[in-house]
């Protein structure tokens, strides 16, 4: 019920867009008639997030550790409406990646098809520091406001939109062995690759709004971070700061 509303908001936001677009196509007089074609509008975005699972049990949450952390970065088109050049639509492609960090955990990725088995390591040896790292391919879809199209690095931004990824990699990794009293075993670092209980597609919703070259954006995940049946029903959000432009 809960991804209905959201989902629902999303898209109410976006025809909401389409119809002031529309609505101002015979607002346009002479004197606003600049080519727009060639103009900047944040053709690249470089985003830093602090990241975060919502739906985590007690179990996991109590064992999450530091700030968690993503960077994500498109090349984008844009495409402003021909009679109301304030609005816009973006979509490109990118690369996301999220880094969830934990302390005495172990998520075993290579275990047998069924839960991802998320072991507390309370009492037993462990990594120092240990973090489950995820990367999509990603395709961004933006309906945009710029309060001045002409100047768009002077100008209120503001965009909501969804994107939709493909999971290229997943993997945990762990630096330097600690016994359960805390004294280091070993310095080596391990890492460990499976796909078999993340969720090879994810769709987010996402907004952003700013000034300039600099905006804050929230992003949240409408279906869930592993596969049905693999454990529960996590899902991502990342909350940072954008940089765009060009």
């Amino acid at each position: 019920m809960r991804m209905k509303k959201i989902v629902f908001v999303v898209i109410g936001s976006l025809f909401f867009f389409l119809g002031f677009a529309q609505d101002t196509t015979h607002s346009a007089t002479k004197s606003n008639k600049i080519d727009f074609k060639s103009r900047a509008g944040d053709h690249f975005m470089l985003q830093l997030s602090s990241d975060h699972w919502s739906g985590m049990p007690d179990s996991i949450s109590s064992h999450q550790k530091g700030l968690s952390r993503g960077f994500n970065a498109y090349v984008m088109l844009n495409k402003p409406f021909k009679n109301s050049p304030k609005m816009s639509l973006g979509i490109g492609l990118g690369i996301s990646t999220s880094n969830i960090y934990f302390k005495k955990m172990n998520v075993d990725l290579k275990a047998a098809p069924g839960l991802l088995p998320f072991t507390p390591l309370d009492s037993a040896n462990h990594f120092k520091k240990y973090k489950l790292a995820s990367t999509f391919l990603e395709v961004p879809l933006e309906f945009r406001f710029t309060s001045r199209p002409a100047e768009p690095n002077k100008s209120f931004k503001a965009a909501v939109g969804l994107k939709a990824g493909t999971l290229l990699n997943v993997h945990t990794k762990g630096k330097t062995l600690l016994s359960s009293a805390g004294t280091a075993l070993n310095s080596y670092t391990e890492k460990e690759s499976s796909k078999r209980f993340i969720n090879g597609t994810h769709f987010m919703a996402t907004a952003r709004v700013g000034y300039g070259v600099f905006s804050l954006f929230g992003s949240y995940q409408l279906n869930r971070f592993l596969k049905d049946g693999a454990g529960p029903a996590i899902k991502l959000y990342q909350v940072g700061l954008t940089i765009s432009g060009l």
